[in-house]
């Protein structure tokens, strides 16, 4: 999942499509999100469009919108293929990892090292608008910063909340969480292998 807003990123494996396992990863995911769900916007997958989710998202105090991307238009979920590249592929890469026991080795690089290396160190341009000249579109990017940081200059969080965070990246070294990332990537790629 990837907030637009800030770029806030987590990810879950998961074995196979069902629509069980993925509302146990989505459920696990917003335990953890700093920040509420107003919205989710999923691509045309049945994992996604169910009534589990439907009836998970609109029972609530403030029901969470939930949209759909259109049928056919890749481009409608880009920042989900953006971050599905940079996290997902970059570290993960192209390989069929099929045996159900890497499930839960991934999720254990997702849930700890990834998750904060991602969110609290890695930077990521955000658009800030286009403007067509005759053909051609001019892009204006705001200056690379982490989610982290963009996160931290909304108003989306109480200071108890801001202050949390600020705790949390005290105590986070950023090379060790990628020496930790590496070495659980080679027991990762070992398994994977045999």
């Amino acid at each position: 999942l990837v907030d637009i807003a800030t770029g806030w990123t987590v990810q879950r494996a998961i074995w196979g499509k069902g629509e069980t396992g993925v509302f146990a990863a989505l459920k696990s995911i917003e335990s953890i999100l700093p920040f509420k769900i107003r919205g989710f916007d999923s691509d045309n997958g049945k994992e996604f469009l169910n009534y589990w989710l439907y009836k998970y998202f609109h029972r609530r105090e403030k029901p969470v919108e939930f949209t759909r991307s259109r049928a056919y238009k890749k481009n409608d979920n880009a920042h989900i293929e953006e971050k599905n590249w940079t996290v997902v592929r970059q570290y993960l890469g192209y390989e069929r990892l099929d045996k159900p026991e890497l499930v839960d080795m991934i999720n254990d690089l997702y849930t700890k090292e990834l998750y904060y290396f991602i969110n609290f160190y890695k930077p990521s341009l955000k658009l800030k608008s286009k403007i067509r000249i005759g053909s051609q579109v001019k892009k204006l990017y705001d200056k690379a910063k982490p989610p982290y940081t963009r996160l931290m200059e909304t108003n989306e969080l109480s200071e108890g909340q801001k202050s949390e965070l600020m705790q949390l990246k005290a105590r986070l070294n950023p090379y060790n969480l990628r020496y930790a990332i590496d070495k659980k990537l080679k027991k990762i790629f070992k398994l994977a292998v045999k």
